[in-house]
Formats: structure tokens, C-alpha cells, sequence
């Protein structure tokens, strides 16, 4: 077993408290640490391939998948945790980091929290289990991310019910998690902008928690689980796509960009009395048909084992990580990553007044910006065929606007509109004293095609789209004015 003893869990609690050595101490040490471009630290992450996530928290002591907000801590008792056998056990598999969910939607903290959410220091098992999961893991050469669910049903951080106080609680509880456990290789959001919690990027701003992330540690990355928001593959709101395989999120064929993809070993997340005798994952299939396909595609596996109610792995799932070992050596470098333009702040175009070429029936030009990509403005035929096959989409603002990032999103994943594209080339302009001067211009764009460029400043900008055959559609048309970093 790790060695876990009142000192260590003392300390944790002193640490998370603020005192010596001091937050702002260990954040300047952090940050005296060389700041690594994003290209580098997705391809460094890339490199990783496979990781283990770990699930234990409430839920494991309740047969849930989701714990009982109003349930007691004192049912948190993983007595005999050994968090050594977590590390020697994904060493064995050949993994190379591992995820920890430090904080599940029941809002219980694997840490002990200064802050008013209940922890471990409230539990009958008075250890830091954050701190025993990270030295475990380090001591056997593994690098170390976090989970933490946004959404915490016990704090009431829910759908409309955001507050100034709720948005500095979840920062106070990020302060501990990256000031006290030295360097974080991710942090993995959960229950944030996903249909099923309803907790928007705009209720909750994205941006604000990851500059607080960034400037607690600049070489952490960032990654939300949004990928049922945002269909297709381009970084929207994270450093790293994130797919719930375990849920039928799938890779797209075309993917260039940095993700990971998350799914179980055994059935669901957390622990359940069958598992010891449960048919597992099969090796042949977490490799041959995930691990090795997916790192083609830019793509980690991370694989769920569940610890049971003592805090360590079942035989089962034990054996079944050391098939995989013998099947799959880790083959060093990933491809190589080229550079992607990501989406980090609002979009400036939502909700504007926005004009078209033409408005067929009730397809209204406002489904190009109204920030869902499951509706779409599309040309009406007449107008196209009149103006041969030429369309454009117009967004107002009340004001001149600052941007240097667009978004062209073109359909091809709806039934409806079909997966070929419509677009033989397209051009960005913006309204500059009486005329139309143009920004940009492209052939037939990707999917999901964004634009990065030199700062402007418009009141009205417009993207011209010439078809090919049917007319064209934009499910979304984004303006952003991201802060560029390398």
C-alpha cells in the first residue's frame, strides 16, 4: 500500500489552507517553469497514448454511477486504498499517465478542501487521496492529470443557478488542486456546456476558468467534455477534443486535431459488486480496436479501471491490464500534430442582427449565428440559380468590433443536408469606408473550417459563398477575438 499516514493528510489539509509553503509561492514556482507553445504540449501529450483513468469517489460506496448529493461522507471508507497497485497495475498495460476524478457530480472532494464542499477530511478515511494517487503515480515514471466535474449537485452549481460566489468556489478548489500537487499534465472538466447539465459556456464563462487555470499553470492543458456540443473535429472551448467514447461519441474519420477518447474496462465508471466476476474488455479489443486506430487519428485512449470499496483493483481487472501489456508496446512519438486554431472565447456573432442573400420560407438567417450546430441558414435555390450560384451571410454589430478568428460551419454532418459539400469557394469581408474590403478567401472549406489573422475592427462583416450544384449552408458563421498565444 502507498504509505499514507496523519502527517502527509496534515499536511494536505495545511496546504489546501494556504499556509506555508504559501499558494503564492508554489504558483511562482510553477510559473518559473519554462512556458511550452500548444503545439508542443498536445504533440508531448500525444506521445502519452494511453492513460488510466480512476473513478472512486462516492458513487463507489452506493452501487451509482452518480452519488447521492444528500448522502453522508461517512459512507467514503476505502480502507485498504493502495494506490501503488493503481500505478504498477497501468504500468503493466503500458500506460503512461493516469486521471484521477478528484471531484464527481455529487460535488464529495478527494482532497481536503478548505473550501465548504464536503471532502475526505469528513470521511471515517482521513487520507488525501489526491496526494497518495499523485506520489504513487510519479514514483512509477507516470505523468498525472485531474478530473473535476463543474456541475456539483451538493454546491447547487446547476443549470441558472450561477453565481458570482459558485464561480469563485470552483476557482478556490482549482487553486488547491494545481498549487498543491505539483505539475498537472491536464485538467479534464466534466458536466460543463453538455446537453444533460445545461450549464453554458455564457452562465459559467469558459474563458475566466481557463485563464485561472493557465496562470496557476501555464504548461497545464485544458479539456471539457463538449465534444456532443460541437460535432465534427475542431477545438471548441478546449486544448484537447474530448470524446465519451463509453457514451457513443465517435472520432471522426478526417480528425487532425489533438483528442482523447474515454471509455471503461469494466461496465460502467464506478465500482459494482459483480465486477469481480464480470466479463471484461477484452484485450484484442481495448487494442486492436481502439488504442492502435485511435493513435492514428491523434487520438489517447484512456481507459476507466474502477477500485472497489477497499481501494484497489480486482483481481480481475488486474490481469486483464497485464493482457494488454503483452499485446501492445508503446511505440514511442505520435504522428506529428500539425497547428489548430481553437476557440476559447464568446461568440461575438451569436445572437446579432444577421442578413442573407435570401431567407427560403422560415429558414432565417439567425440559424447561422444562434450557437447550435443542429440548425442551419441555407440559400433559397431561386436566388442561387439567379445569381449563379453565389449566396452571402451578414452579421451587424451595435458597434465597431475587435476579432481575429471565424468559424465556417458547413452542415455535412446532418442527415438532411448531406455529407458532400456545397461550397466550391468562399470569402470573408468586412464594411470599411462604404465598400466591401476582403479578408480572407478559400476553396472549398473543411467541415469545420476556422480562420485566424490579424486583428480588425468591422461594425458589419460578411462571408460570400460560391455553390457547387445544390445550395449552400452555414450552420454556424462564429466572430472571436481570441487572445493568440504559441
Amino acid at each position: 500500500m502507498s504509505a499514507i499516514n496523519r502527517r502527509q493528510f496534515t499536511y494536505g489539509v495545511i496546504a489546501a489552507a494556504g499556509s506555508i509553503p504559501s499558494a503564492t509561492q508554489l504558483i511562482a514556482q510553477t510559473q518559473a517553469k519554462p512556458h511550452k507553445p500548444m503545439l508542443q504540449l498536445q504533440q508531448e501529450f500525444l506521445d502519452l497514448r494511453f492513460g488510466m483513468y480512476i473513478h472512486l469517489n462516492m458513487a463507489t460506496f452506493e452501487q451509482r454511477e452518480w452519488g447521492d448529493p444528500k448522502a453522508s461522507p461517512q459512507l467514503f471508507n476505502p480502507a485498504h486504498l493502495d494506490t501503488d497497485q493503481w500505478a504498477q497495475a497501468a504500468r503493466s498495460a503500458g500506460m503512461t499517465y493516469g486521471c484521477l476524478s478528484t471531484k464527481h457530480h455529487d460535488g464529495f472532494c478527494l482532497w481536503p478542501t478548505a473550501t465548504t464542499s464536503p471532502s475526505v477530511k469528513d470521511a471515517p478515511f482521513q487520507h488525501d487521496i489526491v496526494r497518495a494517487y499523485v506520489d504513487s503515480f510519479r514514483r512509477h515514471g507516470l505523468k498525472v492529470c485531474l478530473y473535476l466535474s463543474i456541475f456539483d449537485l451538493r454546491a447547487d452549481i446547476r443549470p441558472y443557478q450561477i453565481t458570482p460566489r459558485k464561480v469563485e468556489l470552483i476557482k478556490a478548489q482549482l487553486t488547491e488542486l494545481l498549487t498543491n500537487y505539483g505539475e498537472i499534465t491536464a485538467m479534464i472538466f466534466d458536466g460543463w456546456n453538455a446537453p444533460w447539465t445545461r450549464i453554458t459556456y455564457d452562465q459559467l464563462p469558459f474563458r475566466e476558468i481557463y485563464d485561472h487555470v493557465k496562470h496557476l499553470q501555464p504548461n497545464c492543458l485544458v479539456t471539457d467534455y463538449n465534444a456532443s456540443q460541437y460535432p465534427g473535429s475542431a477545438l471548441y472551448y478546449t486544448d484537447i477534443r474530448q470524446y465519451e467514447q463509453h457514451a457513443g461519441q465517435k472520432i471522426p474519420a478526417d480528425s487532425l486535431v489533438p483528442s482523447q477518447s474515454a471509455t471503461t474496462l469494466q461496465s460502467e465508471w464506478f465500482w459494482k459488486r459483480d465486477y469481480p466476476t464480470q466479463e471484461l474488455r477484452s484485450a484484442r479489443q481495448i487494442v486492436n480496436d481502439w488504442l492502435i486506430p485511435f493513435n492514428e487519428q491523434h487520438c489517447n485512449l484512456i481507459l476507466n479501471v474502477a477500485p472497489n470499496t477497499d481501494g484497489r483493483f480486482d483481481d480481475n481487472a488486474i490481469k486483464r491490464l497485464a493482457e494488454i501489456g503483452q499485446l501492445w508496446k508503446h511505440p514511442g512519438t505520435a504522428p506529428r500534430l500539425q497547428p489548430s486554431v481553437a476557440i476559447t472565447t464568446p461568440n461575438l456573432a451569436f445572437a446579432k442582427p444577421s442578413f442573407a442573400s435570401s431567407s427560403p420560407d422560415t429558414i432565417g438567417p439567425d440559424l447561422a449565428n444562434d450557437n447550435k450546430f443542429d440548425s442551419f441558414w441555407i440559400c433559397d435555390q431561386g436566388v442561387c440559380d439567379q445569381h449563379q450560384n453565389s449566396s452571402w451571410l451578414e452579421i451587424a454589430f451595435e458597434r465597431p468590433t475587435a476579432f481575429n478568428t471565424v468559424s465556417i460551419v458547413e452542415p455535412r454532418y446532418l442527415q438532411q443536408y448531406g455529407p458532400d459539400s456545397r461550397i466550391a469557394s468562399y470569402r470573408l469581408q468586412l464594411w470599411d469606408n462604404g465598400r466591401w474590403t476582403d479578408i480572407l478567401n478559400g476553396r472549398t472549406p473543411s467541415t469545420f473550417q476556422l480562420h485566424q489573422f490579424r486583428r480588425v475592427t468591422a461594425q458589419r462583416v460578411r462571408l460570400t459563398l460560391e455553390g457547387i450544384g445544390r445550395p449552400p449552408g452555414i450552420a454556424e458563421f462564429g466572430v472571436y477575438n481570441e487572445p493568440i498565444t504559441t
